[in-house]
């Protein structure tokens, strides 16, 4: 669900105006060949420029920032629960707001990194059978969640998420981020 401001729009009537004139051009063609192929291009051209511009504008238009973060770990569930404020700051409505987080094992981001912790053994049946189900611990994990929708300008919305906390993780490092779309 993306909602439109006026730059959306703006954006798209220029590129409707580019694909028509395009159009016309192209049935002006007389040779059959070059005219079914100028509107083949001019079509794939438009539609690109159309997509890729609502990322641009999107980007340039809906601004959203994170404060407040906390977060708790639940030791008897095994999750740890994030907590903030997300506000759009900007000056149009956004769809939706996402919320990403990024835990990290120690090691890989403070800098403390061993041959350990990058080294997975592997042999001829980690090919064919995957490790006989052997448990794959990853030091990275990284989840995104929803936490606003319809955010107008100036609004600020409280969130909470959690998710399950490997049990395994020591000094983790934490990295959150937010954007809207």
């Amino acid at each position: 669900m993306i909602l439109f401001n006026i730059w959306h729009y703006v954006v798209l009537g220029f590129i409707f105006i580019i694909f028509i004139s395009g159009v016309v051009a192209s049935l002006k063609q007389t040779d059959a060949k070059m005219k079914y192929s100028m509107l083949f291009s001019i079509t794939l051209i438009s539609a690109f420029l159309a997509v890729f511009s609502v990322f641009v504008v999107d980007k340039y238009t809906k601004k959203v920032s994170l404060s407040k973060l906390n977060n708790k770990r639940l030791l008897s569930t095994e999750k740890i629960i994030y907590t903030g404020v997300v506000t759009n700051t900007g000056n149009y409505p956004i769809g939706k707001v996402t919320f990403d987080i990024k835990l990290v094992n120690k090691g890989h981001a403070t800098g403390n990194v061993k041959g350990g912790n990058f080294y997975k053994p592997s042999g001829i049946l980690d090919f064919f059978s995957g490790g006989f189900s052997r448990n794959n611990k990853p030091q990275t994990i990284e989840k995104e969640f929803i936490v606003a929708k319809n955010l107008k300008s100036g609004q600020s919305v409280h969130f909470r998420v959690y998710f399950d906390y490997p049990p395994y993780f020591s000094s983790t490092a934490q990295f959150a981020k937010v954007w809207g779309h």
